[in-house]
């Protein structure tokens, strides 16, 4: 239960269900239920939740306003073909305020004063004038903040609905009431224009959550990450930016017995803003970290950031998913199993075939690999997909390499001579041969001293066909 200036200001059910209400002092609640749970209210920190909330909200719509009685406005219009309508977009939106730990009653309607009269009566949605109207005239005269100063006067007159109350004299009530009460029910109703001050991100993001305990598991603090990237999210679509690299830091013990906070930084090799693709790294890198002591706190900052280029649908996806999926995929490894595992290929400008590629992690920009050579692979013999760290030697026997069992070229020479620039010269012939289990394998002659020098040339095996 909250206390606000002692009294019962909310409750659950199961305090209701002892006799518990709302305005209850806390003697009574006590001789009630003396093992409930009273916790003070605490305006402070119920705006910064609300702030929050809007923060998020804002991935749907730029729009977004604090109302009174702990309400948010999402003006929607423009947005309910881009997730699908108000159905599917209630939805998300849900789910956005369930990451935040909260929980919500939406409703929609045609203008925002009846939006906010119809969530604080239950979850109603009506998405017509005609039905607004209806759904507003059932609703009772206590829900007007402007008519709470009359509710004793209005009640003797018998008029408890909304209805009833537009029905009275205008005059007569402007004159008993003030404008002000007037001025809402117009809003309500559509017949007067709504002014609201709309939310603005603020130009820089980093966001923090005190935890309730300290925590030593990162499944449980990756719950706590999920809030914090909701808001992200928000804040990154309403700056239209994407974000490079993330910092997450927690926060452990202070005081006689301090700990450093822990940093954690992931960086993507392409720009994201989706909250999912983000959780899923975030999620992946805490499983991957070890705690020095618990955790007190969470914070998180957006660091590198560019400008938003949001993928356009085409009108015959691939059927093996974009290149945004394939970047992620990537992401997701690197984040499970660190830069240094997951590589991509860097070519050389090498003939040599053991030089003329390196391998990197794919987290290297592209723009920093060095440029392969300008070799048309159609005209290049076939190559093996497998090619051994070090050439092995092979014995010749009457004249042919041996491996395992005699081998049997099928292919002309393909000469490859590099290495001058080193003081290494290098002359070698490679050919494809099969043995006598037609596997097929890569070889090369080895020349000393050139093609026609007196000494024998060497065996190589340097591939693998599959």
């Amino acid at each position: 239960m909250v206390f606000e200036r002692e009294r019962v200001a909310a409750l659950s059910a199961a305090a209701r269900a002892c006799g518990i209400h709302e305005g209850m002092r806390r003697g009574g609640v006590q001789l009630l239920a003396p093992e409930a749970q009273l916790q003070e209210r605490d305006p402070a920190r119920e705006q910064a939740a609300l702030e929050q909330t809007a923060l998020a909200l804002l991935q749907y719509t730029p729009q977004v306003s604090l109302a009174p009685q702990a309400c948010v406005l999402l003006e929607v219009s423009a947005s309910l073909r881009l997730f699908g309508g108000i159905r599917a977009l209630c939805r998300k939106v849900r789910v956005s305020i369930a990451r935040l730990g909260l929980s919500a009653t939406l409703s929609c309607a045609v203008t925002a004063t009846g939006a906010w009269m119809l969530a604080r009566y239950g979850d109603v949605r009506t998405v017509r004038e005609r039905s607004l109207r209806r759904r507003l005239d059932r609703l009772p005269v206590v829900l007007l903040s402007a008519a709470q100063a009359h509710l004793e006067w209005l009640h003797g007159l018998g008029c408890r609905q909304l209805g009833q109350l537009r029905a009275l004299p205008r005059a007569g009530l402007q004159r008993r009431c003030g404008k002000a009460l007037l001025d809402m029910l117009e809003r309500a109703y559509g017949q007067a224009p709504e002014v609201h001050d709309w939310v603005v991100a603020p130009p820089v993001f980093q966001a923090r959550v005190e935890l309730p305990d300290r925590i030593e598991q990162t499944d449980i603090l990756s719950a706590y990450a999920q809030a914090l990237l909701a808001q992200l999210a928000g804040w990154l679509t309403a700056r239209q930016l994407a974000v490079k690299q993330l910092r997450l830091w927690l926060e452990h013990e202070r005081g006689r017995q301090a700990v450093a906070p822990t940093d954690l930084r992931i960086a993507l090799s392409a720009p994201a803003w989706q909250e999912d693709h983000l959780y899923s790294l975030v999620k992946e890198k805490l499983a991957r970290s070890t705690l020095p002591a618990p955790a007190i706190a969470l914070g998180l900052a957006a660091e590198e950031l560019e400008r938003m280029q949001p993928a356009s649908d085409m009108l015959f996806p691939e059927p093996g998913g974009s290149a945004e999926d394939h970047q992620r995929l990537l992401e997701l490894l690197v984040a499970r199993l660190g830069a240094d595992k997951v590589r991509q290929a860097a070519p050389r400008a090498d003939h040599r075939p053991e030089l003329a590629n390196r391998w990197c992690s794919v987290m290297q920009p592209a723009a920093s690999l060095p440029a392969p050579l300008s070799t048309d692979a159609a005209r290049l013999p076939p190559r093996p997909l497998w090619l051994l760290d070090e050439p092995v030697p092979l014995r010749v026997l009457q004249h042919k390499p041996f491996y395992r069992t005699p081998l049997e070229l099928t292919s002309p020479p393909e000469r490859i001579e590099a290495g001058w620039w080193e003081g290494r010269p290098s002359t070698r012939d490679y050919f494809t041969v099969r043995d006598a289990q037609h596997a097929y394998y890569w070889i090369f002659r080895q020349w000393h001293g050139g093609e026609w020098s007196d000494e024998e040339p060497q065996w190589f095996l340097h591939g693998l066909f599959g």
